[in-house]
């Protein structure tokens, strides 16, 4: 195997992997952040959905409309889930 054969086999490279924008970028919310909130839609579980510039928290026990003072309590990659103070 020449030189060339040698190093070009090398920089074989593997497929990047393509994760979310969000996965990687500053969360609009952190942890203890309290926000007045206005639940736009509901989750497949049924909890109330709001969106703090287009980023997902999950707020349980709240429906469609409902415009609540929450706090976060936790923070995941794709989206926050926040409780009702």
């Amino acid at each position: 195997m020449s030189e060339e054969e040698e190093s070009s086999s090398r920089q074989q490279s593997y497929p990047r992997r393509n994760f979310p924008r969000t996965y990687f970028s500053a969360k609009p919310v952190k942890i203890g952040d309290e926000l007045d909130i206005t639940v736009s839609e509901m989750s497949k579980r049924g909890d109330g959905l709001a969106r703090v510039q287009g980023f997902v928290i999950f707020v349980p026990n709240t429906k469609q409309g409902d415009s609540v003072k929450i706090k976060i309590t936790q923070v995941r990659p794709s989206h926050a889930v926040g409780e009702v103070i």
